[in-house]
């Protein structure tokens, strides 16, 4: 790893904070922290941030305008993550440097309240999850995340989060009360109930059934929580049975929505990603590498690939009525209902769609 403080050291713009100018201010890098204990075999590398919140450009194709993300880089090494390349705007790597080096905006809970305070801000919704986890386990240890919650909380400002991480259920208190001021919306990312791939590609994640787990507590709570079952593995975590176990599991724990999405490889991740699986499976991986010209399959391939999801959402959830809703994977769109069934007795649920 770099040696913190010297010139190659980048602490530069990247695309996935907002555009400011620069992340971190120059008399305020860094302090070095090696995790012991339950963190031992990650690095702690503190700094104070000139600003939190990010404003993504009207250009980007994200949906969400607003971010904050107080960690970069997660030690949940998923070997697919779309985030990994974000640690070489920062002079790291991509591989073990994204998953054990992790950098923590101490000053986050700070400057969330200061920027909320400011003239400028409208009280937009507020997209957490969308870089790295914010409940990766480094949260545990730093508490940013839940501190950040009560600020958006106190003032009322509407947020979401996307996790991975059953730490969520930790703050469920706080999030009930934000909820109780604001519009709060979680999702988790479940791609799979199938124990072997979740271990070769999810390695410091909980175990997918804790999720759905977690799943069923936010909601019985009263946050609305849905399921991204992302992302779908072609030959890992494709098959129909595969799809149509987690899709059930899913609705049964109260899942508001399922939205199905299929592996994207950016590039420097698609490199990462098919080196990790040559050395698991070399056959899947020359078909991947033949697959995957791009980032995406083709439509019509991923339509193919989450179908089982939709005919499983329609078999069990028949009523689902039309909606718009938004979340931090599609922003906001109409829902197109499948059609009623006359023996349907479950109550209207809401339910996304997309790939």
């Amino acid at each position: 790893m770099t040696v913190p403080g010297s010139k190659d050291f980048r602490w530069r713009l990247a695309d996935d904070d907002g555009g400011q100018a620069a992340l971190f201010a120059e008399e305020e890098l860094i302090h070095r922290h090696v995790g012991i204990g339950a963190y031992r075999g990650l690095e702690f590398l503190h700094v104070r941030a000139k600003q939190i919140i990010s404003t993504v450009p009207e250009a980007s194709r994200v949906p969400f305008r607003h971010t904050i993300n107080a960690y970069r880089g997660c030690s949940h090494a998923c070997t697919y993550c779309f985030a990994r390349p974000t640690h070489e705007y920062l002079g790291l790597g991509i591989g073990e440097d994204f998953e054990r080096t992790l950098v923590v905006k101490i000053n986050a809970v700070e400057r969330v309240r200061a920027e909320l305070r400011s003239a400028r801000w409208n009280g937009d919704v507020i997209a957490m999850g969308t870089n790295t986890d914010p409940y990766q386990r480094a949260e545990g240890k730093y508490h940013l995340t839940r501190g950040i919650i009560d600020a958006l909380a106190e003032v009322g400002n509407p947020f979401s989060i996307l996790t991975k991480s059953t730490l969520i259920l930790r703050d469920l208190d706080r999030l009930v009360a934000a909820a109780g001021r604001a519009e709060v919306r979680c999702n988790f990312s479940i791609g799979t109930l199938d124990a072997r791939v979740w271990k070769a590609t999810e390695p410091g994640t909980p175990h997918p059934r804790q999720r759905v787990e977690a799943v069923r507590r936010l909601n019985e709570s009263g946050i609305p929580t849905g399921v991204l079952i992302a992302p779908i593995i072609p030959g890992l975590s494709d098959s129909a049975e595969q799809l149509e176990e987690v899709t059930a599991a899913c609705l049964e724990a109260g899942a508001v929505s399922v939205t199905p999405v299929t592996l994207h490889l950016r590039p420097g991740v698609k490199e990462h990603f098919l080196a990790d699986l040559r050395g698991k499976d070399p056959t899947l991986a020359a078909a991947l590498t033949r697959r995957y010209r791009g980032a995406y399959l083709p439509k019509a391939e991923q339509a193919e690939i989450v179908a089982p999801v939709q005919r499983t959402v329609v078999r069990l959830r028949p009523q689902a009525p039309p909606t718009r809703q938004w979340h931090p994977a599609l922003g906001p769109r109409d829902i197109p209902a499948p059609s009623p069934q006359p023996s349907a007795t479950a109550p209207p649920e809401q339910l996304s769609f997309g790939s």
